[in-house]
């Protein structure tokens, strides 16, 4: 894999001959344009002229069996890689080209065809990057376990707009089932003359069947961001995502996937029957599941391949790095951030405290 100078990236990123460009110039003074989260327009760096964007409309669903083949390449982008951590990116603003939004370091390197699909559609960014930071301040302090010295200091860091990929799927599920739940009850005898409560588990069979619909279930699709995180900063209104354009991309960056379909598919089918399985359960009355056995049979099965808007950001603390996600059309926001050791040693004693108490008034009553 050759280096790439800046030079040579910022030749590439501003040239002519990058992705759509035409539709990255200002109609009144030809200069460069970005994607205004705020109006929903591009907007021109050098007039601060704000112009529309053409709609092709809303994404639609595909049918499953063309993501399970062979994916053809797509070759109008290009994909640039962090030598640190890996990530890999669709680059196409300056100053996302300079540093990893995901490690921070500055190792990025040109790497080779973008393979794969082409998004379906984009959930644009609605949360502009001061607002993000604001968010992200906010949330800090508001971490009752931090460190009082860090919530002083907190300042976020390195945040940048991340179009993430996610598969999202629909189907119909058709679902017979059969089991075996057990319901406790409790007896009392009396041995040595005090009295012993003794629990017991009455068993009970179970069968039956049970249809649930899937509507836009998100699948994260690369491994820079982790599915506990997506799942953390959701909803994204993937089912009126406008379809993909370049011009929604100019001013951030767009990772790409490096899961296949068919893994994407596997994961959610997993994802689905824990979801089956908990509305079967629900139905009954229960304290013990012995075993249930479940069989889906998966109706209608659509998908869509869609860049959801993510703002990835970091704290330093101490010399450690305390990344944080920010919903781009909604604010939600989730991470880590450091934790007192003091603060947690005093609740744990509080705690405490309060089990000995009650233990203490029992046996005086």
């Amino acid at each position: 894999m050759s280096e790439t100078t800046q030079d040579e990236l910022n030749e590439k990123l501003y040239s002519d001959d990058k992705i759509g460009t035409t539709t990255y110039k200002c109609p009144n003074c030809g200069g460069e344009a970005e994607f205004d989260a705020k109006t929903q327009k591009m907007h021109c760096l050098y007039c601060d002229s704000f112009f529309e964007i053409s709609q092709d409309g809303t994404v639609t669903e595909n049918e499953l069996s063309e993501l399970l083949k062979d994916a053809t390449v797509w070759s109008d982008a290009e994909v640039y890689q962090c030598k640190s951590c890996g990530a890999k990116e669709i680059l196409d603003n300056q100053e996302v080209a300079m540093t990893c939004p995901f490690c921070g370091t500055s190792n990025i390197v040109k790497t080779e065809e973008l393979p794969g699909l082409k998004p379906h559609g984009v959930v644009t960014f609605r949360v502009d990057k001061e607002k993000a930071s604001t968010i992200a301040l906010n949330w800090a302090k508001r971490k009752f376990y931090a460190p009082r010295d860090f919530k002083k200091s907190a300042t976020p860091e390195n945040i940048h707009g991340v179009y993430n990929p996610v598969f999202t799927f629909d189907a119909d599920t058709d679902n017979t089932y059969s089991g075996r739940l057990g319901k406790n009850y409790t007896t009392t005898t009396i041995i040595n003359g005090r009295p012993v409560t003794t629990v017991h588990t009455r068993y009970f069979d179970v069968s039956g069947r049970q249809e649930i619909k899937f509507d836009d279930f998100i699948v994260q699709a690369s491994s820079n961001i982790s599915l506990d995180n997506i799942r953390a900063i959701e909803p994204f209104k993937t089912n009126d995502a406008p379809k993909y354009k370049t011009d929604y991309l100019r001013g951030y960056s767009a990772s790409t996937y490096n899961k296949s379909g068919a893994q994407c598919w596997d994961e959610c089918k997993d994802l689905m029957a824990k979801r089956i399985e908990q509305k079967i359960l629900s139905k009954y009355d229960y304290d013990v599941k012995s075993y249930l056995n479940v069989k889906t049979a998966y109706l209608k099965q659509k998908y869509k391949y869609i860049l959801v808007p993510v703002y990835v950001g970091h704290y330093t603390y101490r010399n450690k790095l305390y990344n944080f996600y920010i919903n781009g059309e909604s604010g939600r926001i989730t991470g880590k951030t450091p934790v007192s050791a003091w603060k947690v040693f005093f609740t744990v004693l509080f705690c405490i405290a309060i089990v000995a108490g009650i233990a203490i008034l029992s046996f005086l009553t």
